[in-house]
């Protein structure tokens, strides 16, 4: 887990991801990883609008956002 959040925060890439807070509240978001420790990581949320810390075992799932293709 630690080394796709690595390479995103060097990438710059948008991801999306399914996390499970304090309170035991889930909440998919959209971030943006700016920085990583060895428990957690600093990122962007596209959601709250501002930087947020995330603890790395509370993640349920993450991955880059994904284009949605349209038409024929």
């Amino acid at each position: 887990m630690s080394g796709l959040l690595l390479k995103a925060a060097v990438s710059g890439a948008i991801f999306e991801m399914i996390y499970l807070d304090c309170k035991g509240n889930i909440s998919q978001r959209r971030i943006k990883v700016l920085s990583v420790k060895e428990e957690s990581f600093r990122a962007y949320c596209y959601i709250r609008m501002q930087q947020r810390t995330f603890k790395t075992s509370n993640i349920l799932s993450v991955g880059p956002v994904r284009k949605i293709r349209r038409g024929a």
